[in-house]
């Protein structure tokens, strides 16, 4: 009996999430390679979406300009679409934003896609170097409309290079940022304890973005991109511990202010734990989903019923590659 045979396909969309890290012994260069094979053999794969991420000034995270990572990343890839997980909006202004995506969009029409998100610099000096403060009034709704305003032609200036297509616009949401998609009409990416993984029942917030949700010409409907750590292995003791690296990280960044480079799971059970570290790690493995192949097509069985997704956008990240590349050949087996 074939896999897809056992257990119904939830009716949802693959997309991946690649965050360019950094691996320990590599140059930060080797990330932006390694992000554009993982693009070349998603797309082979057959995946939806291959989006990339912006971090400025992070040991653990080389790409810190997603549409110029975008721009080579299409070079090499044909089908699937590209785009931003997400343009940090409050660093940037909405003109420049959206003369950068219309030129990727003239470069690979019909591929690009925009997720715009309101998070600032990772630590406060990075913050000063963005000239950004935690104290400024916040713009991410008005901002937003306008970037929509430019892509779409109906802004007082014409952005260029002026596009007959549309780039569609994601919006990268907590809990007030499912209210700015509902009241602009824009599909949501949402992840982290909005979904309540390990939890029975809907996911309110979703819901009540889909009662509010003002609809548009270009987006009749409200649209939901469930977004979280997805990792399958042949056993899920080994898709546990392909998680460490990126668990560690994590609670490495909470401790020291630096988000850092990801490192082997040996190296990191080298080392003595303490029971607090421990406990960070076991929460961030009980908000990822990993198993063996059946075990993770139940699991997003479960995910597509309480959350209503339409797309999964998977953000896994592994200091093994050959292990990610599998995980990624695999959960696309299963959906």
């Amino acid at each position: 009996m074939k896999l897809s045979e056992l257990l119904v396909t939830p009716r949802v969309l693959l997309s991946l999430l690649d965050r360019s890290r950094t691996r320990s012994g590599y140059p930060d260069s080797a990330a932006l390679t390694h992000s554009l094979e993982r693009a070349i053999h998603a797309d082979a794969l057959g995946y939806h979406r291959f989006w990339v991420a912006e971090h400025h000034a992070v040991p653990g995270i080389a790409s810190g300009s997603p549409a110029v990572l975008l721009a080579a990343i299409g070079a090499h890839t044909r089908n699937i679409r590209l785009g931003s997980g997400g343009v940090m909006l409050p660093n940037h202004q909405p003109l420049v934003v959206a003369e950068q995506f219309l030129m990727l969009e003239a470069l690979y029409p019909g591929r690009i896609d925009l997720g715009l998100g309101r998070s600032l610099g990772f630590t406060e000096p990075v913050r000063q170097a963005l000239r950004r403060s935690k104290d400024a009034p916040d713009t991410f709704a008005a901002d937003a409309l306008d970037v929509r305003r430019y892509l779409e032609g109906t802004a007082v200036v014409t952005a260029r290079p002026a596009s007959p297509g549309r780039v569609p616009i994601f919006v990268l949401a907590t809990r007030t940022g499912l209210k700015v998609a509902a009241q602009l009409g824009l599909p949501v990416v949402v992840g982290g304890p909005v979904l309540g993984i390990g939890t029975a029942g809907r996911v309110e917030a979703l819901d009540e973005y889909r009662r509010t949700f003002q609809a548009t010409d270009a987006h009749p409907d409200p649209y939901v991109v469930v977004s979280l750590e997805v990792m399958v292995a042949d056993t899920a003791e080994a898709a546990r511990d392909l998680l460490i690296p990126e668990a560690f990280a994590l609670v490495e960044s909470s401790r020291t202010g630096e988000f850092p480079p990801l490192t082997s799971p040996e190296e990191i059970g080298g080392a003595p734990l303490g029971d607090r570290t421990v406990r960070r790690i076991e929460g961030f493995l009980a908000s990822a989903l990993y198993g063996n192949a059946i075990e993770v097509k139940q699991h997003l069985n479960d995910l597509a019923e309480r959350t209503g997704a339409d797309e999964l956008l998977a953000s896994t990240s592994t200091f093994d590659r050959a292990a990610l590349e599998l995980s990624d050949r695999l959960l696309r087996e299963v959906i």
